[in-house]
C-alpha cells in the first residue's frame, strides 16, 4: 500500500501514470490485483494505491525492477514529498458497504515492547467495538527483507460512514488509549480510503478495479436516479397516494424501490454505457472526461424534457 501526496496542478497526470503504473505490476509473476483510492476530504490530496500479489517474493521482485524504478523516476515531479509505504501480510480483501471506510494505521513499535503493543492493541480493539458504525479490524506484523519499507505494525480497521470513523478517531476513549500506548511506539500514522458510491461501480479486478472520480460517479447516480423517481412518482406514488397510504410509508416504499432499481438493473446498464468514460483505465485525458461529461448532461436535458411532457 503506498500513499503519495500528489500537486494539486498534476492529477491529471499523476491518473494517468498510476494507470501505466498498474498496467505495468499486472506483468510481473503472482499479480493479483491494483486499486487506486482518491483523497478523503481534508486528506490533503493524499492519494493511495494498493497492489496485491500473491506472495512476498513476486511482490519484492516488483518493487525492485527496473520498469518501476523508471516510473518512479518518471513521476517524481508529481508528487509532494516521498511516498509511504506499507506491506500487509495476510488478510483477506473485506466485503465493503456502498460508503464504508478504511482506516490504515501505521506504528513504529519500539525496541522490545512488541509484546506490551500487543496487549495494547487488544484492549484498544475492545473499545473500538463498542464504537457505533465499526465493522472490522484487522493487525499486521513487519514483513522481513522487503526493499524500501520500514519495519512498522499495521493495523486496518473499517466503519460503516466517514462520521462514525471521524468520531472513533476523535473520541476521548482513543485519546487516552493513545496517551497509554506512547510507550510503545516512538510515532504512528493515519490513512484513510473510501469511495462515496464504490458499490454500484464494480468495474472488475486489476487496474481497472477502482471506482471513478467521485463527480463522475455523483453523475452517473443522478443519470439514472433522476428518472427511476420521477416514474416511481408517476406510478407508484400515484397508486399509493390514492388509496389512502400515508406519504412517510409512500416515501419509503419508494426509496426502497428505486435503490433496489439502481442497484441491479439501472446502475449495471449505466455502468455498461459510459464504460469509456467510467473505467479508470480507459478514461485518459481531458478530452475523453469532456465528452462523457457532454453526454451525461445531454441526457439529463433530454429525460427533463421528456419528463416535462408527460408529467401533470
Amino acid at each position: 500500500m503506498i500513499s503519495q501526496k500528489v500537486r494539486a496542478d498534476r492529477v491529471e497526470e499523476y491518473r494517468r501514470w498510476q494507470d501505466r503504473t498498474n498496467e505495468a505490476a499486472r506483468a510481473f509473476d503472482g499479480f493479483e490485483g491494483a486499486e487506486v483510492y482518491s483523497p478523503e476530504t481534508g486528506e490533503e490530496n493524499a492519494w493511495v494505491a494498493v497492489f496485491r500479489f500473491s506472495g512476498v517474493d513476486h511482490l519484492t521482485a516488483w518493487l525492485n525492477s527496473r520498469r518501476r524504478q523508471e516510473l518512479l523516476a518518471e513521476g517524481q515531479e508529481l508528487f509532494e514529498g516521498p511516498p509511504t509505504q506499507e506491506v500487509l501480510r495476510g488478510g483477506a480483501a473485506p466485503e465493503r458497504a456502498p460508503e464504508a471506510i478504511t482506516a490504515v494505521i501505521s506504528h513504529e513499535v519500539r525496541p522490545g515492547q512488541e509484546q506490551r503493543f500487543l496487549r495494547w492493541q487488544a484492549k484498544t480493539l475492545k473499545a473500538q467495538e463498542k464504537a457505533p458504525g465499526f465493522m472490522g479490524s484487522e493487525l499486521f506484523k513487519p514483513v522481513q527483507g522487503v526493499q524500501g519499507v520500514q519495519e512498522r505494525w499495521v493495523v486496518v480497521f473499517r466503519f460503516d460512514t466517514r462520521e462514525h470513523l471521524d468520531a472513533w478517531l476523535a473520541s476521548d476513549v482513543r485519546a487516552e488509549l493513545l496517551e497509554e500506548g506512547r510507550n510503545c511506539f516512538a510515532s504512528y500514522d493515519v490513512r484513510k480510503v473510501g469511495s462515496a458510491f464504490s458499490g454500484w461501480f464494480r468495474f472488475g479486478e486489476g487496474a481497472q478495479g477502482r471506482a471513478p472520480p467521485n463527480w463522475k460517479q455523483a453523475m452517473s447516480v443522478l443519470l439514472a436516479l433522476y428518472p427511476t423517481v420521477m416514474v416511481l412518482n408517476l406510478t407508484e406514488g400515484a397508486e399509493l397516494n390514492g388509496v389512502g397510504v400515508p406519504g412517510y410509508i409512500g416515501l419509503f416504499i419508494g426509496n426502497m424501490l428505486s435503490v433496489s432499481a439502481l442497484t441491479w438493473l439501472l446502475m449495471p446498464l449505466v455502468n455498461k454505457a459510459l464504460a469509456f468514460w467510467l473505467v479508470p483505465a480507459r478514461a485518459c485525458g481531458r478530452r475523453v472526461d469532456l465528452v462523457g461529461a457532454a453526454v451525461v448532461v445531454l441526457c439529463y436535458l433530454v429525460t427533463i424534457a421528456v419528463f416535462g411532457l408527460i408529467a401533470p
